[in-house]
Parts: structure tokens; sequence; C-alpha cells
């Protein structure tokens, strides 16, 4: 279990640049996540409230389009999947700050903002896939590089926010010469090129094409669990999953979160349903739906991530992660390595 460390109407409406009335007993929700993944716990925070939740999904672009509608914005809650997301839409003035008892009660202060600019709801661990056959119990992310790993590792883009954060954390325990040779030894060892979602690692382990793949931790669950249909079942049957560290410390674990926006038309209902969403009761079906860790001490973790056995976050806060993140990006592309050469 993790143990955290003191660590649609709209839809169309918006897609057709209608405008979209602000009703006292609703809340819009601006998402990089697809809206599917937490549509449960909407619909219970619905149940219970009465308060209509609409969600517009906005794979990329979000900052620039609520920058773009400016005061007369929709947006009450914007949610993102990545915590250097949640310090982007802080930094780009679009959130405003939330004083909330409940909040605070059921969320770490290390996984929440000081001012209250945003709130993680959720965690999930890098981890490795490993094919089932294969002996190996225990691997570090510095031993990603390996040579005995040449042309059997899986991985997606190295500009996907998941391994941005990773290569980002990397270089702030191992500075950046460090981390360019590095990464230069996990490039040489793709098996194919570096593409498509983490669950691709597992469809390519049970194919034969990798031996390892990087991929975050609950997307084993929703594999595992049958939720994704029964091929993704079948790739789930075919790998184990490994909990890796960093050398002398833990586990990478990312969140997800969310703020209320700047200009947010229904406030009180958006705070309403972010206290719900940090509740023990949303905490639970977070790690019932989504297979993520709870941020909220009080709720269990799944049963079939806590196979994976105990994870321990790095002791590394992620804000020390972020001033890494724009260079961690700038030597994706200096060293190609989405491009595959082997």
């Amino acid at each position: 279990m993790l143990k955290i460390a003191k660590t649609l109407g709209l839809v169309s409406l918006l897609a057709m640049g209608a405008a979209v009335p602000a009703f006292a007993e609703e809340v819009n929700i601006y998402t990089t996540r697809e809206p599917g993944l937490i549509q449960p716990i909407l619909d219970a925070f619905t149940a219970e409230t009465g308060v209509k939740v609409n969600t517009v999904f906005l794979e990329n672009g979000l900052i620039e389009r609520v920058q773009a509608e400016g005061g007369s914005s929709p947006a009450d809650i914007l949610m993102t999947v990545d915590f250097g997301a949640l310090i982007d839409l802080v930094n780009a003035g679009i959130t405003q700050p939330v004083k909330s008892e409940a909040l605070e009660a059921n969320i770490p202060a290390a996984l929440r903002d000081a001012d209250g600019n945003w709130f993680a709801l959720s965690g999930r661990a890098r981890v490795v896939y490993a094919a089932k056959e294969l002996e190996l119990d225990s691997i570090t992310y510095e031993q990603l590089s390996d040579e005995k790993w040449r042309g059997k590792l899986c991985i997606r883009s190295g500009q996907h926010p998941y391994n941005t954060a990773l290569i980002a954390a990397y270089m702030a325990k191992h500075g950046e010469e460090a981390t360019r040779t590095w990464l230069e030894g996990v490039k040489a060892n793709q098996a194919r090129a570096a593409a498509g979602g983490d669950r691709d690692g597992a469809r390519d382990i049970a194919a034969g094409i990798c031996d390892i793949a990087v991929a975050n931790s609950y997307y084993f669950g929703l594999m595992a669990s049958g939720k994704g249909g029964e091929e993704q079942k079948a790739w789930a049957d075919a790998i184990k999953v490994i909990v890796p560290t960093f050398e002398g410390g833990g586990t990478l674990v990312n969140v997800s979160g969310a703020a209320v926006a700047a200009h947010a038309p229904n406030k009180d209902e958006a705070v309403k349903l972010l206290e719900y969403l940090a509740s023990e009761p949303a905490q639970k079906l977070y790690a019932e739906a989504n297979f993520e860790f709870p941020v909220n001490a009080k709720a269990e973790v799944h049963p079939i991530i806590a196979t994976m056995g105990t994870v321990t976050p790095d002791s590394m806060a992620l804000s020390d992660v972020l001033p890494f993140r724009k260079r961690a990006s700038e030597l994706v592309d200096e060293i190609s390595f989405d491009t595959f050469s082997n």
C-alpha cells in the first residue's frame, strides 16, 4: 500500500462555441484526463448532492483555452494528470486560492498548494512491466539503461509528461550529464520507437517484442481487472509488475489533481466537488475505478494494486523536480529519443 511521504450538453455547446449559462446547481470541469476514468465518481457526487457535473476533455491546449475565454470562461475546475501541469495552471494565472478545512484535513500538506491553488487527488507510480517468465524481481530506474536490455525495452514518447517527470527526477538526483548518458542508454535499449501508450508496453511484451516496459501502475489494474476488455486482460496475464526505485531512494510517484478556475462561475459547487473528491468514499471510488493510489490516508488501495507490494515514494519532493522539466524535455529532442534507430 502506498504511504504518502510527508509527501455531455456542455461538451457539444462548447465545441460549437456557444455560450454556456452558469446554472447554480452545476459545475463545469475542463480536464486533460479522459472524463470516463472518473465518471463513476462524478456520478456518485451528483447522486449525493444533486449538482450536475459537465466535463470537457482537452488533451492539449487547456491553458490557452481558458486564457482565451477570459472572464467569461465557464470552467469551474481545471483537472490535470501531472504535478507539473498543476503548477503550470497556477503560473499561467488561471487558478484561484481555496480555503477548505475538509481539503486540508484529507490531503497531506505535501500534496496541495500552501495557498490552496491546487490539490492532488490521486497518485500513480512509475513502474516496470516485465515478461512473467523473466527472472527479474527488482530493478532501479538507473538500471533501465543497462546493456542487458539492448533491444528489449518498450516505452512511450519521451515527451509525454509521465516520462518527462521521470527524466526530470533523474536529473534532479544525478545532474544533466549523467541523465544524458542514462537517457541515451535507455534509447539504445528500445525494442521499437518510443510511442503509443503505457498499455502498449504490456501488449508488446505479450507479443514478444520486448521484455520490459516503463508504465504507470494504474494501467495494470485497468488491464488485469478486465475493464479494458479480454484482449487487455490477456496482456496483463503475460506480465508482472516490478516497483523500481532510485538507487538509495524510493519510487517516483506522480499525482493527478485539480484547481478551481480563476473565473469559476460556480465556485461554491466547485469547492464542494473538490471536497467530495478528497473524501474517503470518493477516494475509495478512485481506487476501485482507476486503480490509483488514494491521497486520503483513510482510503484503501485496490487489491490488484496491492499485489505490487509496498510502494515507498521517493523522499525528493515533486516541487524539487519541477525546475528540471524544461531541460528534460529539451534533452529528449536533443538525443532524438523518440526516433527508433536500432
